[in-house]
């Protein structure tokens, strides 16, 4: 499915999770959401149970761990572009996932987001 009207809008918010199992657990608990594997580090839900398509991914949770938003992008290249004119940083480059590809960037005053397109 095509994602164009949704250039440059939140489509997907990702949590860091010690124990990908354990999350899954809670939020089908309590929640009721339902999980689709990518292996033992990785699992998505959909808006349809969250409101918001999102995912849980093994990492490291110590500290004050930040969900990472991520923005949709009909143009993955020109918005990096964009990005970096505007004084952001690509703190991880394209790469691809299944579905897609991605880079997450710092703004300039330190937020971490990422960017995807099909």
């Amino acid at each position: 499915m095509s994602q164009a009207g949704s250039h440059h809008k939140i489509t997907y918010i990702e949590f860091s999770a010690s124990d990908v199992a354990r999350a899954k657990h809670f939020y089908a608990t309590v929640f009721g959401w339902e999980f689709q594997d990518y292996g033992p580090d990785y699992a998505n839900f959909a808006a349809a149970g969250a409101g918001i398509d999102g995912g849980f991914m093994k990492g490291e949770t110590s500290g004050k761990p930040a969900p990472l938003v991520v923005l949709y992008s009909a143009d993955l290249k020109a918005t990096e572009e964009a990005i970096v004119v505007a004084g952001g940083t690509i703190v991880v480059p394209t790469f691809e996932f299944p579905g897609g590809r991605r880079f997450h960037f710092a703004d300039d005053v330190e937020n971490v987001l990422a960017v995807w397109t099909e």
